[in-house]
């Protein structure tokens, strides 16, 4: 491999002549060879976004020359589209403030302005009236806002209306109810899919709330909160031109003290997403559950035989679908419990966690995006009742026997109850032969399309 000399403020280092990157992230590619994880493409683009729009506002507010502004707008476009990615090579691993990231971005620009014959300094241009510090988290901020308005919910929307075409088409399909895994009362398979329906519908709303917070942005914080090198102009500049592009309602963090060192934003996003985890995994688990069989398990439901389930079992399918699903829940789980940590450690002026904030941060984002996609797909969508299986689990139920209980009592009932389970009869056998009432009432009390409530 043939080589170059950078120069930065610590001296002369090789870097690969091909790379766009300079000498800081050579040094960190060297100082910091941990692990295999990067720094996520969609924080890199972030980070160009900032530049982007950094430029725009130096340029607006006299600071910058037009042509090595224009320059550096149409580098980080360009690594906005993806076309320059493996010239991002940084372990995540690195210093917690995101600094040789940050670097990183910036030579990329710089290098990729000189290509352009603009020469253009990664520090006093393309880093002009910012720091690592504010420019880090400010790009955390946008890369999950974004992420979670643009592949997030329309994903999460589209689970949504799976369910609801779901609960339309069994709307007059009873089952038993279970609470403990034992048996309850009736409930309808409509009722049962609007509880996952609702829960989904839930956590997007708590999902939203905490975007309110995350689009409070750190930049014009610099160094340590005061603002040193930025001006309120560039500033407002800024946020304005960011929204413009973004169509999003970000704003400046009124105390940018706040926002260099603490990570509650972070940690409130991140707590809905293990919401919205949580309640995909319930969902996941009650289809596997009800899918369970097919002739030894539950099979109240099929779902969507994707692929064989065995390499020495012929015929055997399995929920892998939902098996991806509530890994990736536990995953996200993990992801919170680091998040939380990570922001509770900051000192004094900077929270220095930063990277593995962000990297846990939008792993949950991306991977329920394509958790919940891949299941709606593969399987919500081809979920098919067996009334058949339903109606004998509710005809064979004794916990209809609750239905008794305004005309001969709870302790009747719970004999009633115990004589049939015990002495294997069914639940009118055992009611007749108490001699507590006759068949024609028990026909007319014990009836499971009553008993379903006023949420049908």
């Amino acid at each position: 491999m043939s080589y170059r000399i950078e120069n930065d403020s610590m001296g002369e280092i090789r870097v690969p002549e091909t790379a766009l990157w300079g000498a800081q992230t050579q040094r960190s590619r060297q100082n910091f060879s941990i692990g295999v994880e990067k720094m996520p493409l969609s924080l890199i683009q972030a980070l160009a976004i900032v530049k982007k729009h950094a430029a725009k506002a130096n340029e607006a507010t006299g600071k910058l020359d037009t042509a090595i502004g224009q320059a550096i707008q149409q580098a980080a476009d360009h690594i906005v589209d993806g076309i320059v990615d493996e010239h991002f090579p940084l372990s995540l691993w690195q210093t917690g403030s995101g600094t040789q990231t940050n670097m990183n971005v910036n030579e990329v620009i710089a290098h990729l302005c000189e290509k352009e014959g603009i020469q253009v300094h990664p520090n006093d241009h393309v880093n002009m009236s910012q720091s690592s510090n504010d420019v880090f988290p400010t790009a955390i901020h946008i890369a999950a806002v974004l992420l979670i308005e643009r592949t997030l919910f329309p994903v999460l929307n589209r689970s949504i209306d799976t369910l609801n075409k779901l609960e339309h088409a069994n709307e007059e399909v009873i089952k038993i109810g279970r609470t403990h895994l034992q048996d309850a009362t009736p409930v309808t398979f409509a009722q049962e899919i609007s509880g996952w329906r609702s829960g989904f519908e839930h956590t997007k709303q708590m999902i939203e709330l905490s975007l309110s917070e995350l689009k409070q942005l750190a930049i014009g914080g610099t160094a340590v909160g005061t603002g040193l090198n930025a001006s309120k102009e560039y500033v407002d500049f800024f946020i304005a031109s960011l929204n413009e592009e973004t169509q999003s309602q970000f704003s400046a963090d009124s105390n940018k003290f706040h926002a260099l060192a603490n990570k509650d934003a972070v940690v409130f996003t991140s707590g809905a997403l293990k919401a919205l985890a949580a309640n995909a995994m319930k969902m996941a688990n009650d289809i596997r559950w009800m899918a369970s069989g097919p002739r030894s398990g539950l099979g109240e439901i099929t779902i969507p035989a994707n692929e064989p389930g065995s390499s020495i079992m012929p015929g055997k399918v399995n929920p892998t679908q939902a098996e991806a699903l509530t890994m990736i829940a536990i995953q996200v789980m993990g992801n919170d419990t680091t998040i939380g940590i990570g922001a509770s450690q900051g000192n004094f002026e900077l929270n220095v966690y930063m990277p593995v904030l962000a990297y846990n941060l939008i792993q949950s984002i991306e991977l329920l995006t394509d958790g919940l996609r891949s299941f709606n797909e593969h399987c919500l969508s081809g979920i098919q009742a067996n009334q058949e299986k339903m109606n004998q689990y509710v005809e064979q139920s004794l916990m209809l026997v609750t239905a008794l209980n305004p005309h001969i009592g709870y302790d009747n009932g719970a004999k009633i109850a115990k004589k049939a389970f015990a002495e294997n009869m069914t639940l009118k056998q055992a009611a007749l032969s108490t001699g507590l009432l006759t068949e024609t009432e028990y026909d007319q009390w014990v009836r499971p399309e009553q008993m379903l409530g006023n949420n049908v």
